[in-house]
């Protein structure tokens, strides 16, 4: 994405599945917000209007994959995959084939991608983590009776590294300098390594498609929204708060490391997901904020809160006091869990009625004890209850994409107006 936009084309993203890392990445790269593109969260039906939506007005839209090229949400009736998702878009799909411990073996594997689904629109095959330029000679040449392009050949190095920790990447945010600097470094070896004309020829292959409308919230109301954000929470879809906008929303962000109380006359509170445990110390710090916050909630502030905000709004994270609206405690667990949901709403929240059906994501190292009961929560392995909810509080584990229910973007938003009138 770097690179293309380094020769002055205007690059939009996004990435399949329901990440909110990726896309960080992505906008530094691009400039543009990273979007992203989940069968089971959205529907099939929405993923091109979802795609189209994410690149209007540019030159190029590239999307990154999730996993392996076929591997897919395991949900009933959801195939989810890169796969499945370039197919439904008639996307070519350039294969990036880690091929650091092979030479000759590289071409039963490409074959294999190419062959498994040729629905799928294989556009070539870019080389990572090669050994050497004699090495980079093998794996072209064992390639070669397939007729399979290979449009670049990256050579192995620690310093196209980037630190990980127990969710993925670190996230933009947290070194904003950093990541600029390092996605430069990576565009020039991109632009050096890859054929950026053959692969901007691919993308101009793809056939144009009419593709309906995203649906769209009405306004119901003004109200104005405190919005978490800073470097302890940025995992918030872009459709999520454009949806609240068009329900009349007014976003007004802050930071809880270091803002001492909420925006001015705000009507409700959105705290979505991050990492509020790598800064729980400077979360429980802000004692200015944690009050305002209690007593705003005490006095019934509409608040809506997923993963990183429910955290914040328990008793403690990790031993560290937080605010305290929720009577629970919060603890970082060795177990990643990780998932999709449908979920019903035991009880009447700002997002609707007792009965709501929801659909969700879940992905976090922590507990939460209790574990609440305001939502009867599903998967393919079994049910659970977790959740805390009333008339004017909702929060959960579960991480929400809008797009296909901006119903409850609107409900959100009345009851915070209600609050305010």
């Amino acid at each position: 994405m770097a690179a293309l936009a380094g020769r002055g084309l205007r690059v939009a993203s996004a990435k399949v599945g329901p990440d909110f890392i990726d896309p960080g990445f992505h906008s530094v790269a691009t400039g543009r917000p990273g979007r992203s593109l989940d069968a089971w969260l959205s529907g099939d039906e929405l993923l091109a209007p979802l795609a189209a939506a994410a690149g209007h007005g540019s030159d190029v839209l590239v999307i990154e994959g999730v996993m392996g090229l076929f591997d897919g949400s395991a949900q009933p009736g959801c195939d989810g995959s890169t796969a499945a998702v370039a197919r439904l878009l008639d996307a070519p799909v350039v294969l990036v084939v880690d091929a650091s411990a092979m030479s000759g073996s590289v071409a039963a594997l490409v074959h294999g991608y190419r062959d498994l689904d040729r629905r799928v629109r294989f556009a070539g095959v870019i080389l990572n983590q090669v050994g050497s330029e004699g090495h980079a000679v093998l794996l072209r040449e064992a390639l070669a009776p397939l007729g399979v392009p290979v449009l670049g050949a990256l050579l192995h190095d620690d310093a196209m590294a980037w630190r990980e920790r127990h969710l993925g990447l670190v996230p933009v945010a947290e070194r904003p300098g950093e990541v600029r600097a390092a996605i430069d470094r990576v565009a020039a070896r991109i632009a050096s390594g890859c054929d950026l004309e053959a692969l901007m020829a691919a993308a101009r292959a793809a056939p144009p498609q009419t593709v309906g409308v995203l649906p769209q919230a009405r306004n119901v109301g003004r109200a104005r929204v405190a919005l978490a954000a800073g470097p302890a929470f940025t995992f918030t879809y872009p459709e999520n708060l454009a949806l609240l906008e068009q329900a009349g929303a007014e976003l007004l962000p802050f930071d809880p490391l270091n803002d001492p109380s909420l925006p001015d006359r705000c009507d409700a509170l959105y705290a979505g997901g991050g990492f509020p445990e790598v800064y729980a110390h400077a979360l429980g710090d802000n004692r200015s904020l944690l009050g305002r916050v209690r007593e705003r909630l005490r006095s019934g502030l509409v608040t809506w809160a997923e993963c990183g905000g429910l955290l914040w709004l328990c008793r403690s994270l990790d031993g560290v006091e937080m605010i305290g609206a929720i009577d629970a405690e919060a603890q970082m667990t060795e177990g990643l869990t990780i998932g999709y949901r449908t979920a019903v709403a035991q009880k009447s929240t700002p997002l609707g009625p007792a009965g709501t059906a929801l659909r969700g994501h879940e992905f976090h190292r922590s507990s939460v004890e209790p574990a609440g009961d305001a939502l009867e929560l599903s998967s393919r392995f079994g049910t659970a209850t977790a959740g805390f909810a009333s008339p004017r509080l909702f929060a959960s584990y579960l991480h929400q994409h809008l797009a296909a229910a901006p119903a409850l973007a609107e409900r959100f938003v009345a009851r915070a107006a209600g609050a305010a009138g």
